[in-house]
């Protein structure tokens, strides 16, 4: 009897971790015959439990909404990561959230077995968190503007912009997207008519009025912010042909750096800057050949560079040190 609740414990887990198990994959996963898991989910079902099955190649069996919710249950490994995110999201600064996370991890540490305790506790001790503090968002309008986002909600906040001048706007929240110390928010500006990017913490009054709208169409909605965080901030934007495929000029630029795209057999590099002296630094230490295409200050600037630097490094007499080598 021990074994038969123990099976239907990690029977129901299984049905909780995906939406659909074939009956075969199930009899594997538990060591049994089909017929054991056809018996145990009619155990299930007499405890209450919505288990809807269906029949044919496509078929299997599915959790569905019951009466009662199931206990969470939770596999090792989706433990620990569910540990470790709690952990991490205790310590960012997103008023309301910190707290609960803490709560939550509370909870988890008592329901977990002393073996996995033991095991976190140690990842926990070891780890030294280098993420910088985020800026303080409240969790109500995280909230908000999420449930506005995925039920097409239209939202109305005041924003203040980077020059402190602050105005009201009507959007189209589409999505949130998180950087390494801010939340955006991707949205239809309607007032304005065009996609917009706003910083979550310079918005206030957040409401979301429960009119819904047909969501437009729109790319990839991180490349929107990271455009925006790679050009805006600076008082010059470079346009720099890179010869290397975009695969492997992304693994070397952040996304918040740069905008890579597909330039022929190479790569097209935007990026923003304010002294000439940065950007030939940076794009130096990419190690891979390349040409800055414009703007033309950008280009006769890194020229100039170059003839300083080669001029400075020039041996003074064949096979001896530079002119400011010291004396031996």
């Amino acid at each position: 009897m021990r074994d038969t609740a123990a099976r239907l414990l990690r029977l129901l887990g299984l049905l909780q971790r995906r939406p659909t198990w074939s009956g075969a994959e199930l009899a594997e996963r538990l060591g049994v015959d089909e017929r054991t898991v056809r018996r145990d989910v009619e155990r299930l079902r007499g405890l209450g439990y919505q288990v809807d099955s269906s029949p044919g190649a496509g078929g299997g069996y599915r959790l569905g909404v019951g009466a009662s919710m199931p206990p969470l249950l939770l596999e090792d490994d989706e433990a620990t990561a569910v540990a470790v995110v709690l952990g991490i999201m205790a310590g960012i600064a997103v008023p309301g959230i910190e707290r609960g996370a803490l709560d939550a991890l509370t909870k988890l540490d008592r329901l977990l077995p002393t073996r996995l305790k033991g095991q976190l506790a140690a990842l926990r001790t070891s780890t030294v968190t280098l993420l910088p503090p985020m800026d303080a968002v409240p969790a109500d309008q995280l909230v908000a503007l999420a449930r506005a986002c995925d039920g097409h909600l239209l939202a109305r906040f005041n924003y203040r912009s980077r020059e402190e001048v602050e105005t009201e706007r009507r959007v189209e929240p589409h999505r949130l997207v998180a950087t390494g110390r801010r939340w955006y928010l991707v949205g239809f500006d309607l007032d304005r008519g065009a996609w917009r990017t706003f910083r979550v913490d310079r918005t206030s009054a957040v409401e979301v009025t429960g009119h819904t709208f047909t969501p437009r169409a729109l790319g990839d909605a991180g490349r929107l912010v990271a455009e925006g965080l790679a050009t805006a901030p600076y008082r010059r934007r470079a346009r720099v042909a890179v010869a290397a495929p975009p695969e492997e000029l992304a693994r070397r630029v952040g996304r918040t750096v740069g905008v890579v795209s597909r330039r022929g057999n190479h790569s097209l590099l935007e990026l923003g800057f304010d002294e000439v002296q940065w950007l030939a630094g940076y794009l130096l230490a990419l190690e891979l050949p390349f040409e800055v295409l414009e703007p033309e200050e950008a280009r006769s600037g890194i020229s100039e560079l170059g003839r300083r630097l080669a001029a400075a490094h020039e041996p003074s007499r064949p096979g001896g040190a530079g002119r400011y080598a010291p004396p031996a």
